[in-house]
């Protein structure tokens, strides 16, 4: 009874103002858990932090991505632990171009995105174009980090660039069942973290969660979708990537169907606003390579000798048609399958197989070409760098006990039997990258597979035989 009356008279206030008011947070959060802020202008007060630096143990870049930078003493914690706060306003040391409009100071919001004219606590999302908001957004959600063990949103200033970083944050209300961790770059164009040409770059890590409970989710999906994307507040100049509202992998562009939200792992997204044009580039997509591609010939098997990965290409405006060309340096060895998923987005199956190919490095081109006014090409360049490890070439020789992956295909967790004291296993994601090594210490061990995806399992014995195992995380 007591808690209807607060909430009735919390909302005959906001309903009797005309103006904003500061309201403490537990008001606030009342208000927001029985869906009593629509139609109001109150807000939350300002948490910002003083100078707090992080003090965990700097990160290694992930094996996944490259793109997504390790946090070290140099971050900056943002604002102090909160739901929908902001940090105070932070001046740049270089001009940022937004659609031809220069800045030289912004807010970062804790929900998922950086604005400029004024920060903003919305925790439910909207699709672009909407004329309400100017802000930049790697991941628009209703971000809550009061959780005891979820992260915190952290930032670094460059003489040409802002890193902002969301890292292992929980959704509303203080759960920390599911954390996402993604990442903002922004620069004048003379930072090489962002590849020339462009001013802004998404990166993600691990994306567990879409929607907080006042947005409608339920055990952080459903509800609202979140929203990644840009949008200047002209109702012109905007883009989005997608609107994501579910767990798994599908993806069919940005304006169609709502997606799911593991699509984003691994994914870096680079785009460049500094022109008033509001016709942007289209943006090549591919998941967990930012880097050399490694793969190997020499396996008689041949599980080792190629790679699969997938390239999609999006344009960011409704309407518009793709022209894409794909080539490679060594034409014999590159295959690729296209699936035009919707209007906006298409999916390109690659495979780089290095058998009979000379070690050394060769290079994938992907050109894609928009209908715009002016038309925008993006040229994309994947290396693939193939060695010869001459171990490889014993592969039909099993170890005795043969070896045996249990569930496979599988989701998180395998079971490995028929090991031997010290057998080495080493576990490679699908560009052939090592993630891990251990050796064994009994006949049955666990691993675990970081995402979804294509693994490669290679278990050596004492006597330098091998086996090798294909793997997939559904």
């Amino acid at each position: 009874m007591r808690l209807f009356y607060l909430v009735c008279g919390l909302l005959s206030m906001s309903m009797s103002l005309a103006q904003q008011v500061t309201i403490d947070s537990k008001a606030y959060q009342v208000l927001k858990q029985n869906n009593a802020l629509e139609g109001t202008e109150l807000k939350a007060p300002n948490a910002s932090a003083p100078v707090q630096h992080y003090k965990g143990e700097s990160n290694e870049k992930s094996g996944l991505c490259d793109c997504l930078l390790p946090l070290d003493s140099t971050f900056q914690l943002a604002m102090l632990p909160n739901d929908d706060l902001y940090s105070n306003s932070i001046a740049l040391p270089f001009n940022f171009s937004f659609y031809g409009t220069t800045y030289d100071s912004l807010y970062i919001n804790n929900n998922g995105n950086i604005s400029f004219s004024q920060p903003y606590n919305t925790f439910t999302a909207y699709s672009f174009p909407d004329p309400t908001f100017n802000m930049i957004a790697p991941f628009w959600a209703d971000v809550d980090t009061r959780s005891t063990n979820g992260g915190n949103v952290w930032y670094k200033v460059n003489a040409h660039s802002l890193i902002v970083i969301w890292d292992h944050v929980g959704y509303f209300n203080m759960m920390e069942d599911k954390l996402n961790t993604f990442q903002l770059i922004i620069s004048d164009g003379l930072d090489t973290l962002i590849p020339s040409a462009n001013n802004v770059s998404f990166c993600y890590g691990d994306m567990q969660w879409t929607t907080g409970s006042a947005s409608g989710g339920s055990n952080g999906f459903g509800g609202s979708p979140a929203t990644v994307g840009v949008n200047i507040g002209n109702g012109i100049n905007y883009f989005q990537v997608g609107q994501f509202d579910a767990s798994g992998i599908t993806f069919d562009g940005p304006y169609a169907n709502n997606d799911q939200v593991d699509f984003l792992d691994g994914q870096e997204i680079y785009f460049d606003l500094a022109s008033s044009n509001s016709n942007i580039p289209p943006l090549v997509m591919s998941s967990g390579i930012c880097d050399t591609i490694d793969v190997y010939t020499g396996d008689t098997l041949k599980s080792l000798n190629a790679v699969d990965f997938t390239v999609g290409i999006s344009t960011p405006e409704i309407g518009q048609i793709l022209s894409t060309s794909i080539s490679c340096d060594e034409p014999t060895a590159l295959t690729y399958q296209t699936t035009v998923v919707s209007n906006e987005f298409t999916s390109f199956e690659l495979t780089f197989d290095a058998t009979g190919v000379q070690p050394g490095l060769y290079n994938i081109e992907i050109q894609t070409t928009d209908n715009g006014v002016p038309a925008q090409t993006v040229t994309k360049f994947i290396p693939v760098r193939v060695s010869y490890d001459a171990s490889l070439a014993g592969t039909n020789d099993l170890t005795a006990v043969p070896i045996e992956v249990f569930p496979n295909p599988t989701s998180e967790s395998v079971q490995i039997n028929g090991l031997q004291a010290n057998d080495l296993l080493e576990l490679y994601d699908g560009s052939g990258k090592l993630l891990q090594s251990f050796s064994a210490t009994k006949s049955t061990e666990q691993l675990t597979l970081p995402r979804v995806g294509f693994y490669i399992l290679k278990c050596s014995g004492q006597n330098n035989a091998a086996t090798v195992l294909k793997l997939q995380r559904l």
